[in-house]
């Protein structure tokens, strides 16, 4: 396992630092740990560009968490997979879909989420913003 991150049967909690390489080393260890339990094909890839989606968008859009790093947690609840991910939050603005023009090299990340979970949902805080998402296994 990665560097910062505790594992417990059903759960992971992953300290990454606030960048955008991150989302590969989340890709990586979520797609290891699914395996563990069995999990496979189309939802572990599933699975794997969204937590690359939610990271990528933490990084362009918000701000670090106090130690300048952002943390990725999942877990198994019933028979699903939630994905969460916190960061320090934006000033401007919570994170919600856009309509990206088709000529638009960006803004597609949660549209592109929307499309691959059951649901999505924001917890918004004075210090952090918090992206679940809900994927049926």
């Amino acid at each position: 396992m990665g560097a910062g991150m505790r594992a417990e049967p059903d759960s992971v909690n992953l300290r990454v630092p606030f960048q955008a390489p991150s989302a590969s080393v989340a890709r990586h260890e979520l797609r290891a740990w699914l395996q563990e339990r069995g999990v496979q094909g189309e939802t572990v890839e599933d699975a794997r560009v969204v937590v690359s989606e939610l990271v990528g968008n933490s990084v362009r859009h918000a701000t670090p968490l106090p130690i300048n790093d952002l943390v990725i947690t999942w877990a198994l609840e019933d028979d699903d997979l939630v994905i969460s991910v916190s960061d320090g939050g934006s000033t401007s603005t919570s994170p919600h879909m856009v309509e990206a023009a088709r000529s638009a090299v960006s803004g597609r990340g949660l549209s592109i989420v929307q499309a691959m979970v059951e649901r999505w949902w924001v917890d918004d805080g004075a210090s952090e913003t918090t992206v679940h998402v809900r994927i049926p296994l």
